[in-house]
């Protein structure tokens, strides 16, 4: 049985379709991610995996309850940690803990018992009484994936689990999922934009965008569904050049971005000459060549045609330029 089942599932906000008709099987003790980026559906089909948005058409079973039927044993049976800060910085770790057991209708015993164990796991014994107004982004992170383990979970929802955190810090969270993975058999969906914590962390990928999954493998098969090498070119006319590279057999696929142009293919290196060669024939500059293997990023341009860094480069640059005008900044 799978920890995990979707049928069509969809979500619609007026005429917007977050979430597009997906179907999805995530395997029993696997790390799953959906990498896209922000307003892609993530979060939405998150929440109504969670039971905390209702669905508009299809199905979803969640540790084998039907999510529209069953919600309550739903709930029972996943932690969540929201992509917005949910915990209380006026309590303690402990009490934070503690509070929620109760909403889980723990006994007082069993609580004692499961904070110690999760606050152990997360290496934050030493912190459990301090307040947290205290802890740095990092620890209420981890706190957080300690809470959402309480209740002994059989699948956990991580929502964007890193954002904002340094890439020091980043790399601790990678190491707690990836033991609470490994020592418990947690099913664990994660949602991000960042692509080496996908490629790190994940069995699974779906890529994710406009509310539709593209593609889905593990990171491996992604990356070779794209051909052996990339080469990357930026140049004024990455159409022309497109056209005069069709010409030739070793050119798997192509995919223009900006004013870049990506060229699959094998042996990369070998075939760079003859590219530069190319342009040269029809007049176009070349300002940069580039080759390396096949990466997430090279995955998600292909399936979507635009960079996911350069989207979230954008969407960080408005939410920021909106907070300095709300507070009369220019």
């Amino acid at each position: 049985m799978s920890a995990i089942e979707t049928s069509k599932l969809t979500k619609v906000f007026g005429k917007l379709r977050a979430v597009d008709g997906i179907d999805l099987a995530v395997n029993q003790g696997e790390i799953f991610g959906l990498l896209g980026p922000n307003g892609a559906g993530k979060t939405t089909f998150i929440k109504m995996l969670s039971t905390t948005l209702k669905i508009t058409s299809g199905s979803a079973r969640v540790s084998g309850f039907n999510v529209q039927e069953d919600p309550d044993n739903v709930r029972k049976s996943i932690g969540i940690v929201f992509q917005e800060p949910a915990v209380d910085i006026e309590l303690t770790g402990r009490e934070n803990l503690d509070f929620h057991a109760r909403m889980y209708g723990m006994n007082r015993r069993d609580r004692g018992k499961r904070i110690a164990s999760v606050l152990k796991l997360v290496e934050l014994e030493d912190k459990a009484d301090a307040l947290l107004k205290t802890y740095s982004g990092g620890m209420k992170r981890r706190l957080e994936i300690a809470r959402g383990l309480m209740h002994h979970p059989r699948v956990l929802f991580l929502d964007e689990p890193t954002l904002g955190l340094d890439a020091q810090t980043r790399r601790v969270i990678w190491e707690h999922i990836r033991k609470i993975n490994r020592e418990f058999g947690i099913t664990i969906i994660l949602t991000t934009h960042y692509m080496e914590e996908a490629d790190y962390l994940c069995s699974r990928v779906s890529i994710m965008d406009q509310g539709k999954i593209l593609a889905s493998g593990s990171p491996g098969q992604l990356r070779s569904s794209i051909g052996a090498d990339i080469v990357s070119v930026k140049t004024p006319g990455p159409k022309k050049l497109e056209s005069g590279l069709k010409k030739f057999k070793w050119v798997e696929k192509t995919k223009i971005h900006d004013s870049h142009i990506s060229i699959s293919l094998k042996n990369g290196e070998t075939r760079i000459p003859q590219i530069i060669r190319t342009a040269e024939t029809l007049k176009l500059k070349v300002e940069s060549v580039e080759l390396h293997k096949p990466t997430l990023e090279d995955v998600f341009i292909h399936f979507t045609g635009r960079k996911i860094r350069d989207e979230e480069d954008s969407k960080y640059m408005m939410r920021t330029m909106a907070r300095m005008h709300g507070r009369g900044g220019h």
